[in-house]
C-alpha cells in the first residue's frame, strides 16, 4: 500500500491544484471503505483551495468552510489528467474537475476513503494519530516514554498510527535493519540507545525515499504517472533467501500480524 512517502511523493505533484477553484465533483462510485457524502459536490464544489497538506497518509485539501481529506488505502491513487480528456481507466471512481485539469482517483481495492469536514483535526480518522516521524517531537526520549509500557513486537509497535504516523510495513523492515533490532523483540525491551536509532533511521530512511518517490512494489505511480524508485536500495524487504548486504547471512521472512516481514538474524538482534 502508499506509505508516507508515496503520499508525499503524491502530494508533491498536485500542489499545483493550491489556488485553483475546484468546479465540481465527479463520483461514478461512492462505495469506497466508507461511503462517500451524497451532498459533497453540493458542499465544496465551485470553492477555492487554498492549501494540500498530509497528516500521516491523509491527503487534506484546505476549501472554504471546509476540509477534503482522501486517504488512499492499499491500492488507492491519483492521477492528473487534461479535464477535456475523456481516456478512463478501470477503477476510477472519482473526478476532481478543474478548470484546465482535473485529479481521479483510482482504487481497485476500494480500502481507501473520502471525506467532508469541517475541522480535520476533529475527524474520527485524525484525532488520535501520533507524531509525524519527520517532525522533532518523533525523537529517542519520545519514542523510550512511549516503549516502556507496550508488550507488542516493536515491528508493530512502530507501524501502529497512534505511536507514530506513516511507517508501514516496507519501511519499518528497514527501518529496524538499520537499526540493527530483531523486529520480534518486545517493545518494552527496546533501550534509550536503540530507541535513538530508530528515530534517527526513520528519519533517514524516510527522507531518502521521498527524494527518489517512493518505492514500486508493484503498482505506486505518482499522481504525475512516475514509478517510485526506492526499491533499488532496499535492505531486506522482499529480499526472502538473499544474502545480507551486512554479513553475506541469508535473509528470512516471517508473518507477523498476517504481514510480511523481512530481517537478518544474525545482524538484528
Amino acid at each position: 500500500m502508499p506509505e508516507l512517502p508515496e503520499v508525499e511523493t503524491t502530494l508533491q505533484a498536485i500542489k499545483l491544484f493550491e489556488n485553483e477553484t475546484l468546479s465540481s465533483i465527479k463520483i461514478h462510485n461512492p462505495n469506497l471503505r466508507w461511503p462517500i457524502d451524497i451532498n459533497i459536490n453540493k458542499k465544496i464544489s465551485n470553492k477555492k483551495i487554498h492549501k494540500i497538506f498530509r497528516r500521516a497518509k491523509y491527503l487534506i485539501f484546505d476549501l472554504s468552510n471546509y476540509y477534503l481529506i482522501i486517504h488512499l488505502g492499499m491500492s488507492g491513487t491519483l492521477r492528473i489528467m487534461n479535464t477535456a480528456d475523456n481516456y478512463f481507466k478501470k477503477h476510477d471512481h472519482v473526478e476532481l474537475i478543474f478548470k484546465s485539469k482535473k485529479l481521479i482517483y483510482n482504487d481497485p481495492r476500494r480500502f481507501g476513503s473520502i471525506h467532508i469536514t469541517k475541522s480535520y483535526q476533529d475527524h474520527s480518522l485524525i484525532s488520535n494519530l501520533g507524531p509525524e516521524p519527520l517532525s522533532d517531537e518523533f525523537c529517542g526520549e519520545y519514542l523510550h516514554n512511549v516503549v516502556i509500557n507496550s508488550k507488542t513486537n516493536i515491528k508493530n509497535f512502530i507501524m501502529n498510527q497512534k505511536n507514530v504516523v506513516g511507517i508501514g510495513n516496507i519501511y519499518a523492515s528497514e527501518i529496524l535493519f538499520k537499526s540493527s533490532i530483531n523486529p520480534t523483540r518486545i517493545a518494552n525491551s527496546i533501550s534509550r540507545v536503540e530507541c535513538n536509532l530508530i528515530t534517527k533511521f526513520s528519519k533517514n530512511i524516510l527522507k531518502k525515499a521521498i527524494k527518489v518517490g517512493g518505492t514500486t512494489i508493484r503498482d505506486f505511480f505518482s499522481a504525475e504517472g512516475s514509478k517510485g524508485y526506492f526499491k533499488i536500495q532496499l535492505n531486506v524487504y522482499d529480499r526472502e533467501d538473499k544474502k545480507c548486504s551486512k554479513c553475506q547471512n541469508t535473509i528470512k521472512k516471517i508473518t507477523q500480524n498476517q504481514r510480511a516481514t523481512y530481517f537478518c538474524e544474525t545482524c538484528q538482534n
